[in-house]
């Protein structure tokens, strides 16, 4: 499993621009999320997105899917994907907190 985390630490030349995205909640209410961070895992490439708004809500993780030049956020609606991501993520969320 391969993971890579791209955020302000990474040791990468390379720029960290706010890619700001409008996401519809299931509710039907738009909400601002901004990409925090990706991660990579089997093949994969994952994006966590918090609300612009309310930075302190958990973050949202959806899969990146290219199409040609075209970059799309998809839900994952798969079961044992989820969970795997999910635990990626919160040990992400957990080394983070310790290095605050």
């Amino acid at each position: 499993m391969s993971e890579h985390v791209h955020g302000p630490d990474c040791n990468h030349d390379h720029d960290h621009e706010e890619h700001v995205f409008v996401v519809t909640d299931e509710d039907g209410v738009e909400r601002e999320m901004v990409m925090v961070f990706t991660f990579e895992s089997e093949s994969q490439v994952y994006a966590v997105l918090l609300d612009r708004n309310d930075p302190e809500a958990d973050g949202i993780i959806f899969r990146i899917e290219e199409e040609g030049e075209e970059a799309f956020l998809v839900g994952i609606e798969d079961d044992a994907e989820w969970e795997r991501v999910t635990k990626i993520y919160e040990e992400i969320a957990r080394a983070e907190s310790e290095q605050a």
